[in-house]
């Protein structure tokens, strides 16, 4: 549905369920006039105004660890993708070209990868890269205490450290006011 299809469809209702892909705005929750609830099937609430909401004595909870696996195997999935360049190598296949030595990619094992945010998500990719893949895993997370890295499967290093030294980096961490814009250029350029 469209924002007007959407607004039109909880008038009456009293919770809504989304995913990433839907925001409930100020003015989706001013249609939505008897909703008590909305519920996310994910970590994070950036699509959900919370402010406008908690005016309304809207309650807001989300699901964190529902996609966790998911999440945490998809990322597996894509650095895979990249190392081997399965997307490049597949769509000259398609086109009728063998390219085995132009796209034959590197091997993962020991190689670092840099994780930025240790919760659910990016302790189960560090878990699967150190233990199937042998990867070295470094993470950045300020708001875990740097002994429990190891039971995490990583080790602790700052922002800067982590984008000097990584091979491959994977971002898990919520869409925040301190996260915004805290990985862009001169990050990339480290």
């Amino acid at each position: 549905l469209d924002d007007a299809g959407l607004a039109a469809a909880i008038v009456g209702a009293q919770a809504i369920i989304i995913r990433s892909a839907t925001t409930v705005s100020a003015e989706l929750l001013s249609a939505g006039t008897d909703l008590k609830i909305v519920g996310r099937a994910g970590i994070g609430l950036d699509n959900v105004d919370v402010d406008a909401a908690t005016e309304r004595n809207v309650l807001v909870a989300n699901a964190p660890f529902s996609n966790a696996i998911t999440a945490a195997e998809h990322t597996m999935a894509m650095l895979l993708a990249q190392a081997r360049n399965i997307a490049h190598a597949h769509a000259a296949l398609v086109e009728g070209r063998w390219e085995r030595s132009k796209w034959n990619g590197v091997e993962l094992a020991e190689k670092t990868l840099g994780i930025v945010g240790l919760g659910q998500i990016g302790r189960r990719t560090a878990k699967i890269a150190r233990h199937a893949l042998d990867l070295n895993v470094i993470a950045y997370d300020p708001h875990i205490e740097a002994e429990d890295f190891a039971a995490r499967d990583a080790e602790s290093v700052d922002f800067e450290t982590l984008f000097k030294t990584s091979d491959y980096i994977s971002v898990h961490c919520p869409l925040t006011k301190e996260t915004r814009g805290m990985i862009g250029a001169e990050a990339f350029a480290m």
